[in-house]
Parts: structure tokens; sequence; C-alpha cells
């Protein structure tokens, strides 16, 4: 597969990194409007070839696909554009700034029979790929909670708030994780820094039955925080992303509920077992996306992380925003 990169800045040198490495795909372009990110690509992979100008690699007719790695007002034109000229499109996330926008590209795809793909990142980590592992098995039994901490101090991002930015990751995951359909979003946003665009939130994602998703998101934290708590009526998970060898934990507890006869007298029992760390597979997971979205192009699969995916998460982020516009109503999803 022959593939060309737009955007070298913050993620662009990770992603061409992945896929120069990834076997049977060629990196023949790396696209960034500023000279110095083009020069640093240039001398990192000397047979690379670099643009300024996009239409270099939507009008080669060589290139099979492109990656996307700008910035997420950029995304629907460059992606659209590649979808148009018959290349296969990897897109960072969130996938598009809008639904409708998100919603176009799935469509345009569909018709030229063409792989959408968006990097959602850490469904392709040992950890996540095990948590679905173990909720598959049943193992963690009927599900109560997914309760999600996302923060830290910083990037500020120009175009789009903090539920924007780190929201996605997580819920990307809870997305992939449960195949239930959220029904409302509610949200709260502020803004300190007074410009314009929310540093912290917390969202919350309303589902029919008592399973509920809770989302904790801030730039402004003086410490940086990446942890999941999956609650379940047989066992509970952690997800703690900072851990540096035990990133998931199972744990054997919870609660046993007993109602008898005559008013107050529902009896909770606390179960308090053992608790375990699973072998997790240590590849780095954009290696692992990489070679997926090499293998779906050739195969014409459906990606894991596929449009569609990326639909449900801006369907999401979207109901999250007009949340918090009218001070955390309920929005259908």
């Amino acid at each position: 597969m022959k593939i060309g990169v737009i955007g070298y800045g913050y993620w662009g040198p990770n992603l061409l990194r992945n896929l120069a490495e990834a076997p049977d795909t060629e990196v023949r372009w790396c696209a960034d409007m500023r000279a110095e990110r083009r020069a640093l690509a240039k001398k990192r992979y000397p047979t690379l070839g670099v643009t300024a100008n996009v239409e270099e690699l939507f009008t080669d007719r060589e290139l099979d696909a492109i990656a996307i790695a700008t910035p997420v007002h950029t995304h629907f034109p460059l992606a659209k554009r590649a979808l148009e000229q018959g290349k296969h499109v990897f897109i960072e996330k969130p996938m598009t700034a809008t639904v409708e926008e998100s919603e176009e590209l799935v469509a345009l795809a569909a018709k030229k029979g063409l792989v959408l793909m968006v990097d959602h990142t850490f469904i392709y980590t040992g950890a996540v790929r095990k948590m679905k592992e173990l909720l598959n098995a049943g193992e963690i039994g009927d599900l109560y909670y997914f309760d999600s901490v996302r923060v830290n101090l910083g990037l500020f991002q120009h175009d789009i708030d903090v539920l924007w930015d780190l929201a996605p990751h997580d819920l990307s995951i809870l997305t992939y994780l449960v195949s239930s359909e959220p029904r409302l979003v509610s949200a709260h946003t502020v803004d300190h820094t007074g410009t314009g665009l929310a540093d912290l939130a917390y969202m919350t994602v309303h589902y029919d039955n008592a399973f509920i998703a809770h989302f904790h998101v801030n730039w402004l934290s003086p410490v940086k925080v990446r942890q999941i708590l999956i609650g379940g009526s047989k066992k509970m998970l952690l997800f703690d992303d900072m851990e540096p060898s035990e990133k998931v934990q199972v744990y054997d507890r919870g609660v046993e509920i007993s109602s008898q006869e005559g008013v107050y007298k529902t009896l909770i029992d606390y179960r308090t077992g053992d608790m375990w760390s699973p072998r997790l597979e240590q590849r780095e997971a954009l290696s692992v996306e990489c070679e997926h979205f090499a293998e779906c192009v050739r195969l014409q699969k459906m990606p894991r992380s596929s449009g569609e995916a990326g639909l449900v998460v801006v369907k999401l982020l979207a109901a999250a925003s007009k949340s918090a516009a009218t001070d955390g109503k309920k929005v259908p999803v």
C-alpha cells in the first residue's frame, strides 16, 4: 500500500514512523505547510517526497491511501477530497467537527467502496482489547457504570475545546466495549481562560437500562490522570494507563443484594475477593492500528475503528456540546 501523510505536527511524526515501519506499506509523501516541518521529515526520511501542496497527494495516481493528522476543522475538506480522488482515508480523531460532515464522509466512502478509518488509537492497545475479551466472556457480568478521568495541564487547542480534544479517546473505548445504544447525553463545561473554549468538562451518557457512563476531562490539572473504572454485577475493572506494568486490574469485589418480607428488609452484603492483573500484549498500539489499516485496504475489510464508529463518537460530542450550551439539559443522541 502506497500512502501519503498530511500533517507533520504533534501526531504526524508518530503516524509516519509507524506507517513507514509497517510491512507491505510505503510512505511516498508528507505534506505540511511549514517549511521547518517538511525539512524535519525529509531529514529523517531522505527518500520521502515532501510538499506544501496537498494536491500533489490527491493527484498522484500511484497513491492508494492518505492519512490525515491536521487540525479538526481541516479534516472534512481533506478527507472528502481524498475520497473523491479514489484514495482510502485514515483520519485523526475526532473525525470531523460536525455530525453532518461525518455522515457525508461515511456515505461517500461507502459509495466509492473505499476504506474510511478513524484513529481511535486506544482500542488497539493490549489493555483495551483485554478488557473487551473479559466483557465478552461475561467475566464482569451485567454492566453498572463506566467512569473515566482524563486530566492534565494542557495542551490547549486553538480550534476545539477540552471535550472535543480529550473525550474522544474514552468515548471510543466506551463504544468499542459496550454494544448498547446510548440514548441521552448531558454535559457541563467551564471556560476559565476566556478563550471561548472550555478547559474543563463533565459529560454523562445515559442508556435505556441502569448502565451509565461518565467522563471528566480537564486541561487545568496539576497531575496527569488516565483512568477508567468499569463496574459490573460480578467483577470490576480498573484501567490505569499511567501504570507502567499492571495497566488492567480485575477486582472480584461488589455487593450482594437480598430482599426479605417487610419494610427495611433489603440486605446488602459486600463481597471482597482477589485482585489480579492479566497479561497484556506490549506492542505499540499505533503500530497495530497502522497494520490493521493496511490489511483493511488490502482485503476491503471494515476497520475496527470505522467511519461509522467515528460518526458515533462525533454524535456524542455534538450532543454534549448542545447540552453544555443549555446548562446540562439532556440531549438525545
